[in-house]
């Protein structure tokens, strides 16, 4: 069923509630995407595919449904190859373990939902523990195999337009050179247009995403960044961030050592740098933001509808990290939220609603 034809056919009190004055416009999102300047997707996250040691969970097209019933438009799966090939075998990639995947897009298709495919883990780098076998920015055979990898999630979904499609390479690379990082992502890029050479790519800024890539323009590729500052607000109380439980309690705005985070601080250091790629002809987009759930409600609140101004302010896509989980809106677990109710889900409408209005 076309996305369009859902929505007429949800009638119910409950729908018509949802799907409010203040659903998001689709008006902007209708442009065909180019590397150059891309609609303004706004959507999340799904984690279902983002780390085999959270163990193998299908994705449900019940979120389709519900990210489209409540007026997103895009979808970004970070995914860990290991889910498709052993990294003591990386070579070898197994059809049948991408059914899921394929089936993840054909949800898109039908939802009228962009899906944007990212290595979370990509043979060689990852920004999260186990470290990987073999270092992508110094060993041949990592960038080989993860080129590898994208032909063949190239090969595989040729033809498919990007409006519906698009591809994020690796996911956050910390402190690489950026000649290093330019040369492995060339490769990456070689790989996918020798087989689609129109695929819309983007790759994330270095610094784990926050700071743009000027090396990367001339590949006619788009970029990513991220919204997690300042850390100590969005990642207060996280157990995989060392000390963090010894933080202050986060305040918005908030000082941090001599200098105070606010809105115009986000502005200069996190929005004017990437305009200026913009400039030069690369789009952007904010692949993941989010606060973990042990941050004050209030002022994650106050914070997002920050960041959120800004962003439509500089008419770029987000995506939220992430749709449920402790950065999301189902199933949160924040200990200061009043739920509803929502078919078997903890519901934060408070946030879903502040999310529609941009």
């Amino acid at each position: 069923m076309k996305r369009s034809e859902f929505l007429k056919r949800t009638t119910s009190l409950a729908a018509t509630v949802l799907l409010s004055e203040c659903a998001p416009s689709r008006a902007a999102t209708q442009q065909e995407p180019t590397y150059r300047k891309l609609p303004r997707w706004r959507g999340f996250n799904l984690l279902e595919r983002f780390t085999i040691d959270w163990g193998t969970k299908p994705f449900q097209e019940q979120d389709f449904a519900w990210i489209a019933e409540w007026g997103f438009d895009f979808v970004r799966l970070p995914l860990d190859y290991r889910f498709w090939a052993a990294p003591n075998n990386w070579r070898e990639i197994r059809e049948d373990a991408l059914k899921g995947i394929a089936q993840a897009i054909d949800w898109g298709r039908q939802y009228e939902i962009h899906v944007c495919l990212n290595f979370h883990r990509t043979p060689g780098y990852c920004v999260n523990p186990p470290k990987e076998p073999k270092d992508l920015w110094t060993d041949e055979e990592a960038v080989e195999v993860s080129a590898v990898h994208w032909a063949h999630f190239a090969q595989r979904y040729k033809g498919r337009p990007n409006r519906e499609l698009s591809f994020n390479l690796i996911n956050e690379p910390a402190h690489i050179k950026e000649n290093v990082y330019a040369n492995v992502v060339t490769r990456l890029v070689q790989a996918i247009r020798a087989e689609d050479p129109d695929r819309l790519i983007i790759a994330d800024g270095l610094d784990w995403a926050r700071t743009p890539v000027r090396g990367l323009v001339p590949l006619k590729i788009a970029q990513s960044t991220r919204g997690y500052d300042p850390m100590r607000l969005t990642h207060y109380r996280a157990s995989w961030i060392a000390g963090s439980e010894t933080w202050d309690v986060p305040q918005w705005p908030m000082k941090e050592k001599d200098r105070v985070w606010s809105k115009d601080r986000l502005r200069r250091e996190r929005i004017e740098p990437w305009k200026r790629l913009e400039s030069l002809g690369a789009g952007v987009i904010v692949g993941e933001w989010g606060a973990f759930n042990q941050t004050p409600y209030d002022v994650v609140l106050a914070w997002m509808r920050d960041c959120l101004d800004l962003w439509k302010e500089a008419d770029w896509s987000w995506a939220l990290w992430s749709f449920r989980g402790g950065f999301g809106i189902l199933d949160s677990d924040r200990p200061d939220v009043k739920y509803e109710q929502f078919r078997g889900h903890k519901l934060d409408r408070k946030m879903l609603e502040l999310l529609r209005l941009y």
